[in-house]
Parts: structure tokens; sequence; C-alpha cells
């Protein structure tokens, strides 16, 4: 069995480490003044703004966009034309303020966590660390194996500059949890219904731009029902980010290119039981005590559609159920990767950086990074224990008195 990290250590690393509301690694994307220009948000007596993060010893980074808290109705009304059984019925949901990744992670961006691989299995750690160690600590991480065939995976694109793809929700968690151990700052997947949220971006309708589809080439890459007879076609492939108009947050790319993964597991029923929840309480729903944590692999949410999605399967509200099975059929691998998945519509779905404005408890937080599904967890273990995968001790940055140059505020000019 692993051996536990000590509860309390455990909760001063992760308190003290990631989240203390006053040291200074919360410090990238705050202003103790409000900007004269670009977006901004208050939370109490300071602003959040948007900032370039680069990560660590890379010369790779992404910029965050703050978004506004707020409540909204989750789904779609019985009218909305495209309208799927799982989309309803509409609830209330209050959202607190938080940063979102302007654009999806890119492959550039998701290389270096694939990179720790090689590094592990460099540093000879024993398989005795990898069966001991509790995976769950949080300095430590599971590294993607590397893939049999990059080709066949990046078929619509391979580049540093376009979005990462073919992971896992494992996976992606991971890598999350990787960055936020580089950065000092705590990165993470949205919910699903802190998706809808800043995929709306305050609007109602079908799509962010409106309630009718048309125009949606000013918007999304999406083959828009085309067939494949044009192998040159440009919708037909991935896309830097950011070419697109973005929706009213300043985010690109929220509907089609690649579908983005959510931490949430997927619902038949759709929002019955938060439905149910809301009326008991007379409250609207939170979207992270409230959320429906994966329990298996399969069946959590993918949003925003993707490339090879009809037109009504990437509005705002429009969900689609993960087959873990089915996006693994061409992995000859057994077990089969818990990091990779090899079929479509998988080669078309990434994810998207979220990150809470106010502290998420160590609990909280280790659901979002390390997957609470029981099979994964075992795939992962029997990965590790045959000395197929490899896991690791990550160390922050040797000096955090560093960590300014590797963050900057974008667009924020002091107010005089």
């Amino acid at each position: 069995m692993p051996t536990r990290h000590p509860p309390l250590l455990w909760f001063f690393f992760s308190a003290a480490c990631l989240l203390h509301p006053d040291g200074p690694l919360l410090a990238t994307g705050w202003s103790d003044t409000k900007p004269e220009s670009g977006p901004s948000v208050r939370v109490g007596d300071r602003w959040m703004v948007p900032y370039r993060q680069r990560i660590p010893g890379t010369d790779q980074s992404f910029d965050m966009v703050p978004i506004p808290g707020g409540t909204f109705k989750i789904g779609s009304p019985q009218t909305e034309l495209g309208r799927k059984f799982d989309e309803g019925p509409q609830v209330q949901v209050k959202v607190s303020p938080l940063w979102v990744g302007r654009l999806e992670v890119t492959q550039g961006e998701y290389q270096h966590y694939e990179d720790l691989y090689t590094r592990f299995k460099k540093s000879e750690v024993s398989r005795e660390f990898a069966r001991t160690v509790d995976r769950d600590r949080v300095d430590v991480v599971t590294a993607p194996t590397a893939i049999y065939d990059p080709a066949s995976i990046h078929e619509f694109g391979l580049g540093d500059h376009l979005p990462a793809v073919a992971m896992t929700q494992y996976a992606a968690m991971q890598y999350t949890k990787w960055l936020s151990i580089v950065t000092g700052d705590p990165y993470r997947l949205p919910t699903e219904a802190e998706w809808e949220y800043a995929c709306r971006g305050g609007t109602t309708g079908a799509y962010s731009w409106g309630n009718a589809a048309e125009g949606y080439g000013d918007y999304a890459w999406n083959f828009g029902g085309k067939s494949w007879t044009d192998q040159n076609d440009e919708e037909f492939r991935l896309h830097q980010g950011g070419q697109k108009k973005p929706n009213p947050f300043g985010l690109f790319d929220m509907h089609g290119h690649v579908g983005e993964w959510t931490a949430s597991a997927y619902t038949r029923d759709g929002y019955a039981g938060w439905q149910a929840l809301a009326s008991q309480r007379k409250r609207p729903i939170d979207p992270i005590a409230d959320n429906r944590w994966p329990r298996v692999a399969t069946s959590c949410v993918v949003r925003g559609g993707h490339l090879d999605s009809e037109l009504a399967e990437i509005r705002s509200a429009s969900r689609l159920e993960s087959d873990d099975d089915e996006w693994k059929d061409e992995d000859a691998n057994y077990p089969q990767s818990p990091w990779w998945h090899t079929t479509d519509p998988a080669r078309i779905i990434g994810f998207r950086l979220f990150r809470s404005a106010e502290p998420l408890s160590p609990e909280t937080l280790s659901k979002f990074w390390n997957h609470t599904a029981a099979d994964v967890r075992e795939d992962v273990d029997s990965r590790l224990a045959g000395g197929r995968g490899a896991v690791g001790v990550v160390k922050r940055p040797a000096s955090f008195a560093e960590r300014p140059a590797d963050a900057k505020q974008l667009n924020v000019a002091p107010k005089k």
C-alpha cells in the first residue's frame, strides 16, 4: 500500500506554498490599484488583472484573463434549436471570480510535461518508490508515457503553437498539478458549470455571439457539417489560437476547434439532481462544492464541441460524454495508457486552464489534480508497478523572488 503523507504536513505544504492569501505566491494577476485600461475584476480591496505566465525553465508562456463572478442558468431552454435532453432542466449556478486561459493549452506547453517521463526514468527512481509513494502528495506527479506513433495522434496538426490534444482527463489533471507546482499558482481544469459560464460570457443565447449558427466562421473553427471532400480546406486542421473573434469575456476558441475537458462526470439526466438540490436549499448551485466528480474513467464531460462537430454541438450548453474504451480503441498496449487517447474524437480534444481568485482547500485541489475514479487510479498503479509509467517529485523554483520575471501583468496601467 502507498505510504500516506502526514495530513498535517500535506495541509501545511499545500496551504503555505500554494494558497496563502497574504504570501507572495498569489501576487500573480493582482493589482493594488484599478487599471485605467484593460479588463479587471475587483475582489475586496484588490483587482484581478490579465497576466502572462512563463513556464519556469522554458520559452513557453500563456495568458490568463480575469472574469467576474456571477449567477447564470446552466443548460438550455426547451425551445433552443439543436437542444438535447441532457441540457436541462436549467438551474441557477453562482460562480466565483476566476482567471481563465485566453487560449487552449498548446502542444509547446504540454511538451514540457511530457518530458518528465524521460527525466523521471533517467533519475533511476526504483519501482519500490513508484509502488509505495503517495501519488496524492502535493509535490508528486505521474508522467505520460511516450506516444508510440506521434504522427497518428497529431494527424490534425503538429506544432508548438497548436492546441495540445489526445490526452485523457487524468493526464490533463496531472498537467495542471505539475504546472501549479512549478509556477506556484494553483491551476486546474474547470468544472462543467464554470466552463459554460466562461463560454457564455454573460450571454443567454445558443452561442456566445447570438442564437443563430450563421456567422459561426467569425468565432469558431469548425467543419460546419461539411464532408471530408477537400483535405486542403483550412477548416480541416488545427490552428494557432486567437485568430477568430473572442467571446464577451475575451476568451478565444470556446466554440469548436478542440473540445475541452472539464473535471465533471457526465449525468444522463442532465441537471435534474441539481434542480432538486437548489429547490431544497433555496439557493443557487455552487459549481465546485456541488460538482459531480468522476467515479469512473469514462462518462466525463467535454465541452465546446470540436472541428468535426455539427454546428448544434458547439453551442454554449452542448455536452459531450467521453467514452474511454472507444477513445482508446487503437491503443495496442495492455493495460491501455491512462495518459493517452488514440481514436477520434479524442485527437481533437484538449483543455484550457482555470484558476480561482479565492484559495481552494487542499482537499478540493486534490480532487482537481489526482482524479477520483477508482479504475483510473488502479490503471496508473498497474502501469507504475510494471515499470511502464513514471512518477517523481517535482521541485518548485529555487527562489520565489525570481517569480516576477515569470509572470507579467498585461494591459495594466495603474490609475493615477
